[in-house]
């Protein structure tokens, strides 16, 4: 919201703040609300006139989706349907989905591109693919136009520093990092044989500030073309475990403990984004590839805990 803000959009972020925290929002305005509730969602539609919302409101731990698969499912598919009913109810028919990499699962080939076969390896990944099914049907049915953005690995922080993030249950690599070299926690490599330069998983990494660049873009083709879109966000550069362990020592200026693991279940060795068609069609490429520059706004967001 802070971006739209920069770029002259009046936003309203709904959140319930089950995971999140209101200080987050430094632009706008906050309305505390849950998806599970129709009341809080009529509430806010008959308050506010939308031309567009932005669904960020997923949970997103994969080995969560596993053990906990009705949180994910209830979270991420029916109360998205409730958040479909009234934006179909009250002819809001612009919609930018939070998606991801998952709905790939296993890569066949590398880079991946949109039209890669569809195989999610577990519930999360399944709960966005799902989603994405269901804004097809929206679009022939209601008009409801849609843009899934399909992360790979989002990094970073505020370039700025403003934002700060206050999401301590964060699973992915750089926050584990970062936070177990504050705490001297030793990180743990989850299989040093795969078959990468290093040995080690390598993945694609992209900047937050990058993402949300790409959704701003993705709302104006989407309400000046319609339709229903998907768009890979990545770098379509990766980087070894061992390099971000690397560059986080870098940047740091800590030392990170290591130990080293077992490969785990579903992992695969590369996963590397082709971002092409979102550079074409939206003239979206990425400002902060630089892997020291996601660490360093990561490390700056998350220094105050």
């Amino acid at each position: 919201n802070k971006l739209l803000a920069q770029e002259g959009y009046d936003t309203v972020v709904f959140d319930s703040l089950s995971r999140g925290s209101p200080s987050t929002v430094v632009k706008g305005l906050f309305v505390k609300g849950d998806l599970s509730n129709p009341n809080d969602l009529h509430a806010l539609f008959n308050q506010h006139t939308f031309d567009a919302v932005m669904h960020f409101a997923a949970y997103i731990d994969v080995g969560e989706s596993v053990s906990h698969p009705e949180l994910y499912y209830q979270n991420n598919v029916s109360n998205t349907l409730n958040l479909l009913h009234i934006m179909v109810k009250k002819g809001v028919s612009n919609l930018i989905f939070s998606s991801s990499a998952a709905v790939y699962g296993i890569p066949n080939t590398i880079p991946i591109q949109e039209d890669h076969p569809f195989h999610p390896i577990n519930p999360y990944g399944r709960t966005k693919l799902i989603v994405e099914q269901i804004l097809g049907d929206y679009e022939k049915a209601y008009g409801l136009h849609s843009c899934s953005l399909r992360y790979f690995n989002a990094a970073g922080g505020d370039p700025e520093g403003l934002i700060k993030n206050y999401n301590l249950k964060e699973n992915n690599l750089i926050p584990i990092i970062l936070k177990n070299i504050k705490s001297s926690k030793p990180v743990t490599i989850f299989g040093t044989d795969y078959p990468t330069p290093d040995g080690t998983c390598v993945r694609d990494y992209i900047h937050v500030q990058d993402l949300a660049e790409a959704h701003i873009l993705a709302m104006k083709h989407l309400m000046k073309n319609g339709g229903v879109k998907a768009y890979n966000l990545g770098n379509g550069k990766g980087f070894s475990v061992r390099e971000v362990l690397k560059s986080a020592e870098k940047v740091t200026g800590l030392t990170v403990q290591i130990q080293e693991g077992q490969r785990r279940p579903g992992d695969p060795a590369i996963l590397l984004a082709d971002a092409s068609k979102a550079a074409a069609e939206l003239g979206w490429k990425p400002q902060y590839p630089q892997l020291d520059r996601m660490i360093a706004d990561a490390w700056r967001a998350i220094d105050h805990l």
